[in-house]
C-alpha cells in the first residue's frame, strides 16, 4: 500500500469530509423540521389528512435513493416550466439536487419513526395530561412530543448514520464528498485500495463519533429508564 499517495492528496479528503459533513447535517435538520408535523398529521384518523402523507412516506421508502436522485437532478430538466422558473436556478446545482433529494428522502423515514414513538406513547400519560385539563396543542408540545422523541432516538440515530453512509451517493452527480474524493483519487493513480479504503477509513471515524455522540444522549434522556 502506497501511503505517499494518501499523504499527497488528503486535502482533498478534507474538501470531500466538509462537504459530506454540510449535506448530512443539512439534510437531516431540514428533514427533521418537516418530519415532525408530517407525523402528526400522519396519525389522524382522517384519510384526507393521513392519506397523502402516507403516499409520500410510502413512494420514499419504496424507491432506492439513489433513483429519487436521479430523478430530480436528470428530470427537472424535462420540465420547460421549471427551467424557465427562478427554480432552475437551483434545480440546476448538483448539490441543490442531492440537497433536496436526502431531505425528502430521511423526512419520509423520520415521519414514519415519529409516527410510530406518537402511537406508542403510554395511554396513561396522555390520559394524566387530559385530567389535568390540558387542551390538544399542550398535550402534544408538553407530554407527547418530548416522550416521543426520547422512544425514537435509538431508531433515529440509525437513520443518521444510514443517511451518511447513503451520502456517498451524491459523488455520482458530481459532487466531491468523500467517495468523490476518493473517485478523484483513483482516477490519477489508478489505485483503487488506497483511494477507497481511505475514504472507508474516513466514514467509519464519523460512525464511531456519531455512535459516540448518540449513546451519551440516550444515556441523558432515558436516564428514567436505568436502574439505579
Amino acid at each position: 500500500m502506497d501511503f505517499s499517495i494518501i499523504s499527497d492528496n488528503i486535502g482533498i479528503y478534507f474538501i470531500g469530509l466538509k462537504n459530506t459533513l454540510i449535506l448530512v447535517s443539512s439534510s437531516l435538520f431540514i428533514g427533521l423540521i418537516f418530519a415532525v408535523p408530517l407525523a402528526v398529521l400522519r396519525t389522524s384518523k382522517n384519510i384526507i389528512i393521513s392519506g397523502p402523507i402516507r403516499a409520500y412516506v410510502y413512494f420514499f421508502r419504496g424507491t432506492p435513493l439513489l433513483v429519487q436522485m436521479f430523478l430530480i437532478y436528470y428530470g427537472m430538466g424535462q420540465f420547460e416550466s421549471v427551467k424557465t422558473s427562478f427554480l432552475w436556478t437551483f434545480f440546476k446545482e448538483p448539490y441543490f439536487c442531492a440537497l433536496f433529494a436526502f431531505m425528502l428522502n430521511t423526512c419520509a423515514y423520520t415521519v414514519e419513526i415519529i409516527r410510530g414513538a406518537i402511537e406508542n406513547t403510554p395511554h396513561g400519560e396522555v390520559e394524566a395530561a387530559k385530567a389535568a385539563g390540558m387542551s390538544l396543542y399542550l398535550r402534544f408540545t408538553r407530554i407527547i412530543l418530548p416522550s416521543s422523541f426520547r422512544r425514537a432516538l435509538p431508531t433515529y440515530g440509525n437513520e443518521i448514520i444510514f443517511m451518511l453512509h447513503a451520502s456517498s451517493l451524491a459523488s455520482v452527480i458530481t459532487i466531491i464528498d468523500i467517495t468523490g474524493a476518493a473517485r478523484i483519487i483513483n482516477s490519477r493513480y489508478y489505485s483503487p485500495y488506497e483511494a477507497y479504503l481511505t475514504a472507508g477509513a474516513f466514514y467509519l471515524t464519523i460512525t464511531f463519533i456519531l455512535v459516540w455522540l448518540l449513546k451519551k444522549l440516550e444515556y441523558r434522556w432515558l436516564a428514567h429508564l436505568r436502574r439505579e
